[in-house]
């Protein structure tokens, strides 16, 4: 349970790997995003906060975690990510595109002189330097995807620019407007979001730390966990708003198109049963308006992953320690 946000997406186990006191999987986004990032300038967005060594999250960058399990970087101010998005690059595009050429010649450097090592490796050094591989392969890749869209415009802001230092409830609150500029322009179709916790505690005049208000018992911390989860519950309601109001040419809303998940990996003190995941958009084929208890009482949470991916036409059988999709959601 201490490990937070790690394996929320991944559900993978971190032992499964003899010898190793860390083991982690592609997260669930990561998936999504070879499947519908293809066509937008940003394969997924990982958002995070800068608060993550007070607010109870395990190891990773963001939520998200690439097919080798292996941890992504994301943006932790509303500020950096605006300018990610929207704000367009002063150099000239002759000088963008040599700045390209430089750090792919310095990759190629990089790969030869690890290749010369290579021959006299054992076998976990080997091993090692394979992921190193991998990782240059997947820079490769990243490199690959900013040529292409070097010499196209960055879409014009929706909104204005966040102000400097925002932080817990108003910053959850500016982010959630940049989710759905990001997904009315197109800029991305798959983001991923680890919030801010002791901030919003604070934000909210609440002294006790994050691991105090999920570890409640009768008294105050219960009364804390509950301020929180209201303020949590009536910002998420302001972002179902927001896409609902924001209308694409045909008369449909964002909503009808995006699937949207909020959740936890923790119910409240240790326990990892029933953790509280809500639903919505229907972007994924699945019922609304519903509070579904689910037969099976030890469901693993990668089967609603799993209904999900191929909700969004993701052509994969199976995820992190899935056993099959959840027919109790999906209409029909």
């Amino acid at each position: 349970a201490h490990w937070g946000s790690t394996f929320w997406l991944t559900g993978a186990n971190r032992y499964s790997q003899p010898g190793q006191s860390f083991h982690n999987s592609v997260s669930a986004d990561q998936v999504a995003a070879a499947h519908l990032g293809t066509e937008t300038r940003f394969a997924s967005i990982q958002l995070g906060s800068e608060d993550v060594k007070t607010s109870g999250h395990g190891p990773g960058l963001s939520l998200a975690w690439d097919v080798h399990g292996k941890p992504i970087s994301g943006l932790d101010n509303p500020v950096s990510t605006f300018h990610r998005m929207f704000s367009a690059d002063s150099l000239p595009l002759e000088e963008r595109q040599a700045r390209l050429a430089q750090q792919r010649s310095v990759l190629d450097a990089v790969l030869s002189d690890a290749r010369r090592v290579q021959r006299n490796l054992n076998r976990t050094d080997a091993d090692k330097l394979n992921e190193f591989f991998q990782s240059i392969r997947d820079i490769e890749i990243r490199l690959g995807k900013e040529e292409q869209w070097l010499s196209i415009p960055k879409p014009a802001a929706p909104l204005q620019d966040p102000q400097e230092g925002i932080a817990g409830r108003d910053e959850i609150r500016m982010m959630y407007q940049m989710i759905v500029a990001a997904f009315r322009t197109d800029s991305t179709r798959v983001i991923s979001y680890r919030q801010p916790v002791g901030t919003l505690l604070k934000s909210l005049s609440i002294q006790f730390a994050p691991h105090d208000v999920s570890h409640y018992l009768p008294g105050d911390r219960t009364v804390a966990s509950q301020t929180r989860d209201l303020a949590q519950a009536e910002l998420l309601a302001g972002l179902i708003d927001q896409l609902k109001a924001t209308l694409e040419p045909d008369g449909s809303s964002l909503f009808d198109h995006t699937i949207l998940v909020y959740g936890s990996n923790i119910r409240s003190i240790h326990y990892l049963d029933n953790c509280p995941t809500l639903i919505a958009g229907r972007g994924a084929g699945l019922k609304l308006g519903e509070h579904i208890v689910l037969k099976e009482k030890n469901t693993p949470l990668c089967n609603l992953w799993l209904t999900l991916l191929n909700g969004v036409g993701a052509p994969v059988k199976s995820h992190g320690d899935s056993t099959g999709v959840l027919s109790d959601v999906q209409i029909g």
